[in-house]
């Protein structure tokens, strides 16, 4: 089974993740296959803008923490403890393949439902625009264990002290109130979603593309100048760092004694957020991943 698939129409390349089941959570496999069809895309001459889309009631609900927990757990076994230069070169790999989104020479879009959280975040914030759905959730849950956004875009999107107020505490962001910060472009109607998504995709690709491709430049070279990849850098080692914190190291031992779910509902009760809320439980599925 692929991780997605893609359609063509009006100057518009949907790629669609095809996992609803496990709520499109990031694989290598996904990586491999996103990186494929952004590039694809990039260089059809038919295709204007890219829009990104999902199947099911997650848009992604992080990376899965079923291999990922594991790949960590094996280091313990090895004759050599962790490198350093070698995680940052394994999520570096998978940061280049969201950086796709923000460096394709053509405009990218993100239609999001449901759950984008960790490892979703740092790719879905690449795109140039992101539309929500009303019942979308962001957030950055590992930024409480385990992690920390390798991408590094939350302070260039919303600013410096609301990108503390949620990086420092890892609350749950919903859709309406990610809007109204700056984090997306704007939250629509659940229903409505993906038709508005695509009517934006097909309005903007009515544009020539030299003059898409300039314009985007244009305005990403502003994050660009304040230091962005550095930025990306700091946050892809740190990344690394906080999963080898004794904190990291006791939550995937934690994993691996009870099941990374309920690795993250422990994680997460306390705040009563996410998959741990009364509210949470009751608007969209429980989450499994982070």
């Amino acid at each position: 089974m692929t991780a997605l698939r893609t359609e063509t129409a009006d100057g518009v390349r949907s790629i669609v993740f095809t996992r609803p089941d496990e709520y499109n959570t990031i694989t290598p496999a996904l990586r491999d296959e996103l990186a494929a069809a952004i590039d694809a895309a990039d260089a059809d001459r038919a295709v204007r803008v890219i829009l990104l889309r999902a199947e099911g009631p997650a848009f992604c609900a992080g990376y899965g923490l079923d291999w990922s927990t594991v790949a960590q757990a094996t280091e313990e076994e090895r004759e050599r403890r962790w490198d350093s230069v070698g995680d940052l070169r394994m999520m570096g790999r998978f940061v280049e393949v969201y950086m796709k989104l923000w460096y394709a020479a053509k405009p990218t879009i993100a239609a999001v439902q449901g759950w984008c959280i960790g490892g979703g975040t740092d790719m879905v914030l690449c795109a140039d625009i992101v539309i929500a759905g009303e019942g979308a959730t962001f957030g950055y849950p590992p930024a409480r264990v385990w992690g920390t956004p390798t991408t590094a875009m939350w302070v260039y999107r919303m600013g410096l002290e609301k990108a503390k107020r949620y990086l420092l505490t890892g609350d749950e962001i919903p859709a309406p109130e990610a809007a109204r910060i700056g984090l997306v472009l704007e939250a629509v109607p659940d229903a409505e979603l993906q038709s508005r998504a695509m009517a934006f995709a097909r309005r903007m690709a009515r544009l020539p593309t030299n003059q898409l491709v300039m314009l985007k430049l244009l305005c990403n070279q502003t994050a660009e100048n304040m230091g962005l990849t550095s930025s990306r850098t700091l946050g892809t080692l740190f990344d690394g760092i906080a999963r080898h914190t004794q904190e990291g190291l006791d939550f995937v031992r934690r994993a691996q004694e009870t099941g990374f779910r309920a690795a993250v509902r422990e994680r997460d009760d306390p705040f009563g957020d996410y998959g741990s809320g009364p509210s949470a439980r009751s608007r969209k599925p429980r989450l499994p991943k982070a």
